[in-house]
């Protein structure tokens, strides 16, 4: 049920995103060209209506499935299902690194010629 809920959150999301950018920022709603340019399909007004009510509509329901997705998961973390701030964190002593073992050099250093 819960995937199904995701899947239907991401559709509503994703055709929220259209509905918004198709607006113009003025209301005319489907902002390409004049207001002939769906072939005089709806006026003006007809068409930033429909757009407006669309977005209202959709992020009703974005904000409807998000709230329910929230109490579906509420008791859905790891562990015993508490909450990260209700138990202190657990302190653990430092692991000391172990240093590598020193290399000695037996060679003696190069002798330098004086001149």
């Amino acid at each position: 049920m819960t995937t199904a809920l995701l899947i239907l959150h991401f559709c509503v999301t994703i055709a929220l995103i259209g509905v918004v950018l198709i607006q113009r920022s003025e209301g005319g709603g489907l902002g390409i060209g004049s207001s002939q340019g769906m072939g005089a399909f709806m006026s003006g007004r007809g068409t930033a209506n429909l757009l407006t009510r669309t977005t209202a509509v959709l992020a009703g329901l974005f904000m409807l499935l998000s709230l329910l997705l929230a109490m579906l998961y509420k008791g859905g973390v790891t562990g015993a299902g508490h909450d990260i701030l209700a138990q202190p964190p657990v302190k653990t002593a430092p692991v000391a690194a172990s240093a590598p073992p020193a290399v000695q050099n037996t060679q003696a250093p190069p002798a330098v010629p004086k001149p």
